[in-house]
């Protein structure tokens, strides 16, 4: 249910907020997203799936303490990374 290298590799360089940046809010929010994304696709085709579905919800509650910290220490930064994934309409 991760992610392979070459995919965390991608969203690193796209979300990162310098050259050596590997771990700030912004791209392990990506992250999170991405494992979200695929965690839903694979729920919608196995339904009683629970130990998925748990993961799930520890995963979303990461991402949102992560967003909320983001928000109170950059707000800008929260509104371009959040248009940019495309979380809130």
């Amino acid at each position: 249910m991760s992610l392979d290298k070459g995919t965390k590799e991608e969203i690193t360089k796209k979300f990162q907020l310098h050259e050596k940046d590997t771990g700030s809010a912004d791209v392990q929010i990506a992250i999170l997203t991405e494992r979200i994304a695929e965690l839903t696709e694979h729920l919608k085709l196995s339904p009683k799936d629970h130990g998925a579905r748990l993961a799930l919800l520890k995963l979303v509650g990461q991402r949102r303490k992560l967003l909320d910290y983001l928000n109170s220490t950059d707000t800008k930064r929260y509104q371009t990374l959040i248009n940019r994934l495309g979380l809130r309409k």
